[in-house]
């Protein structure tokens, strides 16, 4: 099967990264997987990196014709099959693209939040668009509803994750603490993401203040992107040796055994997402909000605490209470890898896609 992947996010973060791993996995399977990404696409070196064709494309709306008009060139030259879309702008590009040159398309959904009402949700998500797939389960009975979509129409496929990626040299994870000035006796908590305004930073920051005196408590924000809108206030909350900013590691696997805690506290977007995925298989007990599908993977009192967005003072209880209970931290983190193991790892996703794939290019 020929696959075409249009993106035209220019982020490189949990997204593109299932559209690469995704990606990778059905070449390893005999598929020919192309990509057409908006220039300066956080994905296109790492695309170019692993081997793929990755065509540099213009998508906006000043330029929708021209970029129509590439797409299906491309469906010609390399006999695409189906053309699988992933972002607001490339899912009407490319829904009209395969429209015209009579593909199919699946447009995935990554994130959570609600889709908008009317003509539009009908368009983009029932015209130009043969099937639709969400990584967290929430979303799906509002876009069914909204798009008038037929139940057969879409199917939820979270994002798993790949084992081989995951090795941690645990003398890394050691040196990583060290580095930090943690301590054997200390709780490090922490979390990685693209810092972003929705990511819960200031809310993670304020969950801090509320512990200042807990002084084996220590705290670690392990990402690039906005960093220093919140670095910045560390010193008017007296933080200064209580958290600390890594700034981004290009493979924070490491990073991340190293905590003893690991909080999400997104306040919007999310499906079910790849850190605490991660996290979990790494046996961390976790901490999160309410958010999208984030309580698929942190099963309240299960795999650790969920609690409500914008709430610092839960986050601070949630933490005390790993903190104080080493054998609960223990018993979260082995639950959690099981949860993983049993539904969220990268062959699942890959055996529902290309069953996906392979019922709508028979349609």
């Amino acid at each position: 099967m020929h696959i075409l992947h249009t993106e035209s996010s220019r982020g490189w973060g949990g997204q593109e990264i299932r559209i690469l791993r995704e990606a990778e996995g059905m070449r390893r399977r005999g598929h020919e997987v192309i990509f057409a990404v908006n220039l300066n696409g956080g994905l296109i070196a790492r695309a170019k990196e692993a081997g793929f064709k990755v065509y540099e494309l213009p998508f906006k709306k000043a330029c929708a014709i021209k970029t129509i008009y590439a797409l299906i060139q491309i469906c010609k030259t390399h006999n695409i099959d189906l053309i699988n879309t992933h972002s607001s702008l490339d899912a009407w590009l490319g829904g009209i693209a395969g429209r015209i040159a009579k593909k199919k398309v699946i447009r995935t959904r990554h994130l959570s939040t609600p889709i908008r009402t009317g003509l539009n949700s009908r368009l983009l998500y029932k015209h130009l668009a043969d099937f639709v797939v969400t990584t967290s389960t929430p979303i799906l009975s509002t876009i069914k509803k909204q798009a008038g979509l037929s139940p057969y129409c879409l199917q939820c496929i979270p994002t798993g994750i790949d084992p081989q990626v995951l090795k941690v040299d645990l003398l890394k994870a050691m040196e990583f603490r060290a580095n930090l000035g943690v301590h054997s006796n200390d709780v490090l908590v922490g979390t990685a993401c693209f810092v972003r305004s929705w990511k819960g930073i200031h809310d993670l920051l304020e969950a801090a203040v509320l512990l200042k005196e807990r002084k084996e408590i220590k705290w670690v924000i392990v990402g690039g992107g906005h960093v220093d809108d919140y670095r910045s206030k560390i010193p008017e909350l007296g933080l200064e040796g209580v958290v600390t900013f890594t700034g981004h590691l290009e493979a924070p696997y490491f990073a991340m055994r190293a905590m003893d805690i690991f909080v999400l506290l997104s306040t919007a977007h999310e499906g079910v997402s790849q850190a605490s995925l991660q996290a979990a298989y790494l046996e961390r007990p976790l901490v999160t909000t309410t958010v999208g599908g984030l309580p698929e993977v942190c099963i309240d009192e299960v795999t650790g605490f969920v609690v409500p967005p914008f709430s610092p003072e839960a986050v601070a209880q949630a933490v005390v209470k790993l903190a104080d209970n080493q054998a609960l931290r223990t018993q979260y983190g082995a639950r959690g890898k099981e949860l993983v193991e049993k539904k969220f790892m990268l062959h699942h996703t890959l055996d529902q896609m290309e069953h996906v794939y392979q019922r709508v290019t028979k349609i």
